[in-house]
């Protein structure tokens, strides 16, 4: 689907395609982490994103300002922070658990830059769902003990900090247009820094083809779909707004767990994410203007 066709659907239904996408690759990737494991498999799927991406903008074929590669570099690194440790919280944690406490980072962007009372509120609601949810984790499920919700729970409190960034620099980065060809330059950052850390050890994923297809798999469902459709809304609304929208990715993320990975959410989890996808609907119809720009890559 083009650019143009793609601004035509609504944002909402734009963000669920991402999301879909992006925890069935999750899904996915949990089936990797015995064999490669957890942050191994986060550098796979940045490298794999990399190389698709890469080869897709040509970003060498445009100018590249200073202040273009350092948004490149920062969007880079907070991609592959947030990569990294969101697979070390799935690996401890249920799927639709950790999706739901990382959107603490969204609740941070929305209330801070958020400016009407629907924003505002509307965080307050989702946030209820994230305390829910995290009450929740905070009780091993079966398989897992307390040293694995403790390890899950800090690797999740990263990765919501990472989304946050993410947000905020991916706003500016699409603004500034050619959104997706950045984006293909910061993946490729994300996996040089990370590659002297996790390259050897992702070795084994190349010597057998079942592995190897699937972390290809993980790389362009979770990366290169989510992201670029995700710099596409970035485009139209504003930091705030997109937050308040990523309540759609915890309900996902439930029903993905739920039929790909048999984690049926209980009723107090059910409660949490109706809470966090009722935060979609305070918000009304998205502004029809403009957002406000962030300032220019010059």
């Amino acid at each position: 689907m083009s650019r143009p066709s793609l601004d035509r659907v609504p944002a909402p239904v734009v963000l669920v395609g991402s999301g879909t996408a992006m925890y069935v690759g999750a899904a996915v990737a949990v089936g990797l982490f015995a064999a490669v494991g957890a942050p191994e498999v986060a550098w796979l799927r940045t490298a794999v994103a990399a190389v698709v991406l890469l080869v897709w903008r040509r970003p060498w074929r445009e100018r590249w300002t200073a202040a273009r590669w350092r948004a490149a570099v920062a969007f880079g690194l907070a991609l592959a922070v947030m990569n990294v440790a969101f697979y070390v919280a799935i690996d401890h944690l249920p799927l639709g658990t950790a999706v739901a406490i990382e959107f603490t980072g969204p609740v941070a962007v929305a209330a801070l830059t958020g400016r009407g009372w629907r924003e505002r509120g509307a965080i307050v609601v989702a946030a209820v769902g994230v305390v829910l949810l995290a009450g929740v984790a905070l009780q091993p499920g079966p398989g897992h003990d307390r040293h694995d919700v403790v390890v899950g729970l800090v690797a999740v409190g990263v990765a919501a900090a990472a989304w946050a960034a993410y947000i905020l620099l991916g706003r500016r980065v699409a603004a500034a247009g050619s959104g997706v060809t950045t984006l293909s330059v910061a993946m490729a950052v994300g996996a040089v820094a990370l590659a002297p850390l996790l390259a050897s050890s992702s070795a084994v994923a190349f010597t057998d083809w079942g592995l190897a297809w699937r972390a290809v798999v993980v790389g362009v469902l979770s990366s290169v779909v989510p992201y670029a459709l995700e710099q596409v809304v970035l485009r139209r609304v504003g930091a705030a707004t997109f937050s308040v929208l990523m309540a759609l990715l915890p309900a996902t993320a439930a029903v993905v767990g739920a039929v790909g990975l048999c984690q049926v959410p209980s009723a107090g989890e059910l409660v949490g994410l109706a809470c966090a996808t009722g935060a979609l609907l305070m918000t009304g119809q998205l502004r029809r203007r403009t957002p406000p720009e962030p300032p220019p890559l010059v």
